[in-house]
């Protein structure tokens, strides 16, 4: 898993809605997905392969069944690399400097 492949994963809005059905209910089958995204299985299938390179999606096969699952440790690890960067004091004092110019106004 590398992080484009992450952001890649992330910048497709199907992408994202069939996150965030996972979020609400894991262990979904292709066609519990397609069923509630209304888009077809050869889209969900792609995009579900897209979302497993980069991590988001964990898929378990059970016999003729295959659930997928969603992963957020990828998503958690890019959230805190990016903050991590900004939350720090330099950026904390530029905040209160320019709150200090707007209540000057």
């Amino acid at each position: 898993m590398d992080r484009d492949s992450v952001f890649r994963a992330l910048a497709d809005q199907n992408r994202r809605a069939i996150l965030d059905r996972l979020a609400t209910r894991n262990g979904l089958s292709l066609v519990e997905l397609t069923g509630v995204l209304d888009i077809s299985r050869q889209a969900a299938t792609k995009h579900l392969r897209i979302l497993e390179k980069a991590g988001l999606v964990v898929v378990v096969r059970r016999g003729r069944q295959t659930l997928h699952y969603l992963n957020p440790v990828p998503i958690h690890t890019e959230a805190m690399r990016w903050l991590s960067r900004f939350d720090n004091t330099p950026l904390k004092s530029l905040a209160a400097i320019r709150e200090a110019r707007r209540d000057d106004r």
